[in-house]
């Protein structure tokens, strides 16, 4: 119990050069989810083709984060824990990144005939998970000081996070009893499934922190 006191005390709180890393990996995860559900509001092709740059853009951008954080990680004088810690979070973030870059590229691979209202709205839960995901990354910078702002920002994601899994079932039974043509059920069927996917991945970064969270009562 002494270790994970130990933990809490220094994690973020003596290395906020770690900081503007993770909040970058934030703002592209913004940005990202904006245009993603700024894809699903329209059906012109031509804007699906920007959006879904825009969207990879800020990947690559984010993958060159993450290499940014690990050199980091390994140049600098931090406990095994802290740095698993570190690491996980910036893990987790960069995979909720590439899954929001999943579903824009499964528009582009599709290109189904309607973007149905469901998927909308499962774009917009991801988009608001974002903006949750970006206020713990503020946060985090004082665990201690910020513990009950980080435990309903948690719990936000995991509200999002339920809220588009109940979404995502309403709509595979509405597509499966309505959809008569099974080439696009097909298509709406894995768009929703990599939707679902992102959404579930955000809730990852929020899990971990919550395990840091809990070492702040022992």
């Amino acid at each position: 119990m002494k270790l994970l006191g130990f933990i809490r005390r220094r994690l973020f709180a003596s290395k906020t050069h770690f900081s503007p890393v993770f909040s970058q990996q934030a703002a592209y995860i913004k940005q990202a989810s904006s245009a993603l559900t700024a894809m699903m509001h329209t059906s012109d092709q031509t804007e699906w083709r920007r959006l879904e740059k825009e969207v990879k853009v800020c990947e690559v951008q984010g993958d060159a984060m993450l290499t940014e954080l690990y050199e980091d990680l390994y140049e600098s004088i931090v406990s095994f824990m802290e740095r698993d810690h570190l690491q996980t979070i910036a893990m987790y973030i960069d995979e909720f990144l590439d899954n929001i870059n999943g579903s824009a590229k499964s528009i582009l691979l599709y290109k189904p005939e309607r973007i149905d209202p469901q998927l909308i709205e499962l774009a917009q839960y991801i988009e608001s998970e974002a903006d949750a995901l970006k206020e713990v990354i503020t946060l985090l910078i004082d665990i201690k000081g910020n513990f009950s702002a980080l435990t309903m920002q948690c719990e936000r994601i995991s509200e999002l996070e339920h809220a588009a899994d109940d979404s995502y079932e309403e709509y595979i039974g509405y597509i499966f009893q309505n959809e008569k043509n099974p080439i696009e059920l097909m298509k709406y069927k894995n768009i929703a499934e990599s939707l679902e996917t992102t959404s579930d991945s955000a809730k990852k970064v929020s899990d971990h922190v919550r395990k840091i969270l809990l070492s702040c009562t022992d």
